[in-house]
Protein backbone atom coordinates (compact mmCIF):
# COMPACT_ATOMS: atom_id res chain seq x y z
CA UNK A 1 0.00 0.00 0.00
CA UNK A 2 1.36 3.49 -1.05
CA UNK A 3 1.75 6.08 2.37
CA UNK A 4 0.36 9.36 2.03
CA UNK A 5 3.70 11.17 1.48
CA UNK A 6 4.98 9.25 -1.46
CA UNK A 7 0.82 9.88 -2.35
CA UNK A 8 1.29 13.08 -2.30
CA UNK A 9 5.00 13.30 -4.31
CA UNK A 10 3.68 11.51 -7.13
CA UNK A 11 0.33 13.64 -7.15
CA UNK A 12 2.90 16.68 -7.22
CA UNK A 13 5.32 15.32 -10.23
CA UNK A 14 1.79 14.69 -12.03
CA UNK A 15 0.78 18.25 -11.43
CA UNK A 16 3.89 19.30 -12.06
CA UNK A 17 4.08 17.75 -16.10
CA UNK A 18 0.67 18.99 -17.06
CA UNK A 19 -0.73 21.62 -15.39
CA UNK A 20 0.83 25.86 -15.57
CA UNK A 21 3.03 27.10 -12.94
CA UNK A 22 0.16 29.29 -11.36
CA UNK A 23 -1.91 26.36 -11.35
CA UNK A 24 0.67 24.16 -9.42
CA UNK A 25 1.35 27.08 -7.06
CA UNK A 26 -2.26 26.62 -6.04
CA UNK A 27 -2.05 22.71 -5.72
CA UNK A 28 1.29 22.99 -3.72
CA UNK A 29 -0.53 25.67 -1.52
CA UNK A 30 -3.98 23.58 -1.07
CA UNK A 31 -1.51 20.14 -0.01
CA UNK A 32 0.45 22.69 2.91
CA UNK A 33 -2.87 23.45 4.32
CA UNK A 34 -3.77 19.99 4.95
CA UNK A 35 -2.32 19.66 8.05
CA UNK A 36 -2.79 22.05 11.27
CA UNK A 37 0.35 24.07 12.19
CA UNK A 38 -1.56 26.12 15.33
CA UNK A 39 -2.96 24.50 18.13
CA UNK A 40 -5.08 26.24 20.96
CA UNK A 41 -6.24 25.00 23.98
CA UNK A 42 -8.17 27.12 26.77
CA UNK A 43 -10.63 27.04 29.39
CA UNK A 44 -13.75 29.27 29.90
CA UNK A 45 -15.61 29.68 33.05
CA UNK A 46 -18.87 30.75 32.74
CA UNK A 47 -21.11 32.52 34.73
CA UNK A 48 -23.20 30.38 37.41
CA UNK A 49 -25.10 27.97 35.94
CA UNK A 50 -24.64 29.56 32.60
CA UNK A 51 -22.36 27.26 30.85
CA UNK A 52 -24.83 25.54 28.85
CA UNK A 53 -26.02 28.36 27.17
CA UNK A 54 -22.44 29.68 26.30
CA UNK A 55 -21.59 26.51 24.83
CA UNK A 56 -23.98 26.51 22.44
CA UNK A 57 -23.02 30.14 21.55
CA UNK A 58 -19.62 29.15 21.31
CA UNK A 59 -20.51 26.10 18.87
CA UNK A 60 -22.75 28.21 16.70
CA UNK A 61 -21.48 28.76 12.74
CA UNK A 62 -18.45 27.17 13.30
CA UNK A 63 -18.31 24.90 10.15
CA UNK A 64 -17.36 28.24 8.43
CA UNK A 65 -14.29 29.18 9.34
CA UNK A 66 -11.42 29.34 6.92
CA UNK A 67 -8.04 27.60 8.01
CA UNK A 68 -9.98 25.91 10.66
CA UNK A 69 -9.59 21.86 10.97
CA UNK A 70 -10.98 21.22 14.35
CA UNK A 71 -12.81 23.38 17.03
CA UNK A 72 -13.92 21.26 20.25
CA UNK A 73 -15.97 22.28 23.44
CA UNK A 74 -15.57 20.58 26.25
CA UNK A 75 -17.78 20.42 29.16
CA UNK A 76 -14.76 20.27 32.51
CA UNK A 77 -15.54 17.17 34.72
CA UNK A 78 -15.16 18.86 37.76
CA UNK A 79 -16.25 22.60 37.75
CA UNK A 80 -19.20 22.94 36.58
CA UNK A 81 -19.28 26.54 35.23
CA UNK A 82 -16.12 25.59 32.70
CA UNK A 83 -15.25 24.34 29.49
CA UNK A 84 -12.63 23.81 27.40
CA UNK A 85 -11.95 24.46 23.96
CA UNK A 86 -9.25 23.14 21.60
CA UNK A 87 -8.39 24.25 18.39
CA UNK A 88 -6.91 23.80 15.80
CA UNK A 89 -5.39 25.88 12.99
CA UNK A 90 -4.03 25.72 9.53
CA UNK A 91 -1.55 28.59 11.00
CA UNK A 92 -1.67 31.40 13.86
CA UNK A 93 -2.84 34.06 11.18
CA UNK A 94 -5.64 32.06 10.05
CA UNK A 95 -6.92 31.79 13.85
CA UNK A 96 -6.39 35.53 14.20
CA UNK A 97 -8.48 36.16 11.20
CA UNK A 98 -11.26 34.35 12.27
CA UNK A 99 -11.50 36.72 15.27
CA UNK A 100 -12.86 39.17 12.64
CA UNK A 101 -14.91 37.61 11.03
CA UNK A 102 -18.74 38.42 11.39
CA UNK A 103 -20.47 35.58 12.61
CA UNK A 104 -17.20 35.35 15.38
CA UNK A 105 -17.61 38.79 16.63
CA UNK A 106 -21.82 38.23 16.86
CA UNK A 107 -20.58 35.22 19.06
CA UNK A 108 -18.34 37.29 20.98
CA UNK A 109 -20.60 39.36 21.61
CA UNK A 110 -23.36 37.27 22.63
CA UNK A 111 -21.19 35.39 25.06
CA UNK A 112 -19.77 38.17 26.91
CA UNK A 113 -22.09 38.62 29.41
CA UNK A 114 -22.36 35.03 30.67
CA UNK A 115 -18.08 34.59 31.05
CA UNK A 116 -16.84 34.82 34.34
CA UNK A 117 -13.10 34.47 33.53
CA UNK A 118 -10.81 32.49 31.79
CA UNK A 119 -8.61 29.11 33.47
CA UNK A 120 -5.52 27.96 31.92
CA UNK A 121 -3.93 28.57 28.29
CA UNK A 122 -1.44 26.98 26.12
CA UNK A 123 -0.65 27.50 22.32
CA UNK A 124 1.14 24.11 20.42
CA UNK A 125 2.20 23.50 17.72
CA UNK A 126 0.92 20.25 16.36
CA UNK A 127 2.60 16.96 15.73
CA UNK A 128 0.58 14.32 14.59
CA UNK A 129 -3.02 14.61 13.61
CA UNK A 130 -5.72 12.23 12.96
CA UNK A 131 -6.38 14.37 10.17
CA UNK A 132 -4.26 13.70 7.73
Amino acid sequence: MIDRRTHLAALATFAAAVLAPRDLLALETTMDEEQPHYGLIGQMIAQPGQRAALAAILTEDTDAMPGNFAYLVGEDSVNPDALWIVELWADKDAHAASLQSPSVQAAIKKGRPLIAGFGARAEFRPIASPLR
